[in-house]
């Protein structure tokens, strides 16, 4: 290798770890669920996307096991070669009702999705107009259009506005928005945009990923959650985190839409098919949470209770309701040193700094989930209520 090359490595690799940004990979040595097993002792997980508790359960293993011994294991294909089975076009189906939609179209991941729409749909006669906090996916799937990009401040609907202005000589203007914003757990203004959207002709985007599932009377997403059902001109979303919390990822839109993504979106022409295992498993989870609610109503429950106890210990908590509960902190090394304190009490957090955040806005992202029990909640509140006074953060 190159050693000009190496040292410029190494050089990059030490100032992450002097500004204490250097990410550790925690080893896990059971399957994941509300308690998982690091170095041989247990944790109480408090940081995982596992919101309607279905990661690791027994039902979902078995409707695994059965795939295997009907389907195989993979199907060394793409799609539109030899790699389409009856469970991708079930499951399709499935998701399009599920989300309210005409259709869908599978990924094997929603950053794999994200990545494929934008170059797909937009040339350099159009203009993709985006929040600041969107997810990185996001924002590489826009990387590769030839599209003109407009930034618009976080959640600001006048700034919006004046971007939508500035791009009316554009022969198309598409919003690009997260339903909930994966750092802040903060829901987009999705109302505000679709008119924002109607008075400009533009097209509205929405990745949906930390939504699906759980957001919503029924928890069908952000687009169920602000009354905007037929608004939303396409939505791309994960199979990774509430439903299943393996892999895979959609898009959703009406018929012609996603004919038009099946005849040329290149990463879902020249990516192998979605495995049948993962298939079959959402398959089950989207067919169980569309006929029974007790998954979200219990981490509903969950996520006020814990919520309302950290306020009341003093941590300052935004007011928006969401699972992901993000305790700012501000200095990456302080985010780092109060969740290596949480491990040492059993609970399993993560500290988050630059890049997945802006600098000085690191933090400890909480997560709920459905599986945890009032036990586990307690638990966790009384550790951060110890480390905090211990280090001065409350």
């Amino acid at each position: 290798m190159n050693q000009d090359f190496q040292n410029i490595i190494q050089s990059e690799l030490q100032s992450i770890k002097d500004k204490g940004l250097f990410k550790h990979e925690h080893i896990i040595e059971s399957k994941q669920g509300r308690e998982i097993t690091v170095g041989g002792k247990k944790y109480l997980n408090f940081c995982s996307n596992n919101y309607l508790g279905f990661s690791g359960k027994k039902e979902l293993a078995l409707a695994g096991k059965k795939a295997l011994d009907v389907w195989g294991f993979g199907l060394s294909s793409v799609r539109f070669i030899c790699g389409t089975l009856k469970i991708h076009k079930d499951l399709e189906k499935k998701i399009a009702k599920f989300m309210g939609y005409q259709d869908a179209i599978l990924y094997s991941s929603c950053y794999d999705a994200n990545v494929g729409l934008f170059q797909t749909i937009t040339t350099i006669e159009d203009a993709l107009i985006t929040d600041e906090f969107n997810h990185a996916s996001l924002i590489d799937g826009m990387r590769l259009s030839k599209a003109e990009r407009l930034i618009y401040k976080h959640s600001d609907m006048q700034d919006l506005e004046a971007k939508l202005k500035i791009a009316q000589a554009k022969r198309f203007s598409l919003i690009v928005t997260d339903g909930v914003f994966s750092m802040e757990g903060d829901i987009a203004k999705l109302k505000e945009i679709c008119d924002l959207a109607d008075k400009y002709k533009a097209l509205v985007i929405m990745d949906d990923s930390h939504s699906t599932g759980i957001l919503g009377k029924t928890g069908r997403g952000t687009h169920e959650f602000s009354g905007v059902k037929n608004r939303v001109d396409f939505i791309t979303s994960t199979l990774g985190k509430a439903l299943g919390g393996a892999s895979g990822g959609f898009i959703v839109s009406n018929k012609m839409n996603i004919d038009f993504l099946r005849q040329r979106s290149r990463n879902y022409i020249f990516s192998n098919s979605l495995p049948p295992v993962i298939t079959a498993v959402i398959d089950y989870v989207i067919g169980y949470i569309s006929e029974n609610l007790s998954p979200h109503k219990l981490l509903w429950e969950n996520t006020r209770y814990f919520r309302a106890e950290l306020a009341k210990a003093g941590f300052e908590i935004s007011e928006t309701e969401h699972p992901i509960i993000p305790i700012i902190l501000g200095d990456a090394s302080l985010a780092k040193n109060m969740a290596k304190a949480l491990f040492k009490e059993g609970i399993y957090v993560v500290g988050f700094g630059y890049p997945v955040v802006p600098e000085n806005q690191a933090r400890i992202r909480v997560q709920i989930s459905a599986s945890h029990t009032k036990k586990d909640l307690n638990r966790a509140i009384n550790a951060f209520t110890k480390i905090g006074k211990k280090m001065k953060v409350i």
